[in-house]
């Protein structure tokens, strides 16, 4: 079966093996007759997948026990939301970064549900970049910082988070897993899953036992994370497949020899590719080079009209998803944890073709 090199931003590229061996299963779960689709959610076989997902995200993160993992569902955009509504009380402030597009939407969400204060703004700065932390303007007593750790429309990554008396809340989606992190400097970490853990549906959070109390009781149960936390991510029918799936890519992580090899992984496809634009006149990086994501390579071509060829050319020689979103353009290819090395390979060797070609 042909397999392509899928740059896409997400949904985005499983590890092969994961894939096949989900689809061995399909059908009939180690050996139950049911696919694990159709299995209750708190039947046996179902249980054990749920909890070697939670032990290997505990494991490969070192998450401290002051600290629960909830398997939720709304992506990070419902957790644009579920932040204020838990963390932010009447008459606080909250402090946001806003360094992008993503950034931009939880302000606007969280603006909805009290005050906000940008402490902060680069969103609109070509070359994109993350803020220094001397360029903060924090607030004191605040309920919590939130920040983006990875742009993935602008391909800008925070390197060194910043800090701040108050929590420190980051929207992970694009480059949870990617490198090891100490988990003790935030107060919660949000990713959605279709990026870089496994299939959409699923919206992982990592948050401290202490703030998940400060949710009002007058919030829906649903909208809680005590409610979660104390039913163990079952208090409604989680996303079972996708828990499932989560099981397989964070166990596929382990047998990779965990978070510092995964480091030296995506340090060395992310370096080939930012070396062979640097090399080049004919295409620019659009991220500072101290905020260069090695999830979303992210460069222009000389005009539009060029760009448009170069993507219709890639794609014609399997290499897909390398549009970059609609409201920037360009290119982006987006290589995650699961994207082979290979890959990379060939789009560098198909980016001096096309320079050969049209530069």
């Amino acid at each position: 079966m042909k397999r392509i090199y899928n740059f896409s931003a997400g949904p985005a590229t499983l590890p092969t093996s994961v894939l096949e061996e989900a689809r061995d299963e399909l059908l009939s779960y180690q050996g139950s007759g049911m696919s694990i689709m159709e299995m209750s959610h708190r039947g046996k076989y179902y249980d054990a997948a749920h909890e070697e997902a939670l032990a290997n995200f505990r494991e490969l993160l070192s998450v401290p026990e002051d600290y629960d993992i909830l398997f939720m569902q709304g992506g990070a955009s419902g957790q644009f939301g579920l932040v204020p509504m838990n963390l932010l009380g009447e008459g606080q402030t909250a402090d946001y970064i806003n360094a992008g597009a993503w950034s931009k939407k939880a302000i606007a969400e969280a603006k909805r549900i009290g005050n906000v204060n940008v402490v902060a703004d680069t969103g609109s700065e070509i070359p994109t970049r993350q803020p220094r932390q001397e360029e903060l303007n924090l607030t004191p007593g605040a309920a919590y910082l939130h920040c983006c750790s990875n742009e993935t429309i602008s391909g800008a990554q925070i390197k060194e988070f910043p800090v701040s008396d108050a929590p420190l809340v980051s929207d992970m989606s694009s480059d949870i897993l990617s490198r090891p992190l100490d988990i003790s400097k935030f107060g919660l970490i949000y990713a959605g899953a279709q990026k870089n853990l496994g299939p959409a549906g699923v919206t992982l959070v990592i948050v401290r036992k202490d703030l998940m109390e400060r949710a009002p009781d007058t919030i829906p149960a649903i909208f809680q994370y005590k409610s979660h936390a104390a039913a163990n991510s079952l208090l409604n029918t989680p996303p079972t497949f996708g828990i499932y799936l989560l099981s397989l890519v964070t166990r596929w992580l382990k047998d990779q020899g965990g978070l510092a090899a995964m480091t030296e992984i995506n340090d060395r496809k992310s370096n080939a590719l930012y070396s062979a634009i640097d090399a080049s006149e004919f295409y620019t990086g659009t991220a500072v080079p101290e905020n260069r994501s090695t999830m979303n390579v992210t460069f222009r071509l000389p005009t539009e009209e060029l760009e448009a060829e170069f993507i219709k050319q890639a794609a014609a020689k399997d290499m897909d998803g390398l549009k970059g979103h609609r409201s920037v353009g360009g290119v982006r290819a987006s290589i995650y944890n699961a994207f082979p090395e290979e890959g990379v390979d060939a789009l560098i060797s198909f980016m001096k073709e096309f320079e050969a070609a049209n530069g």
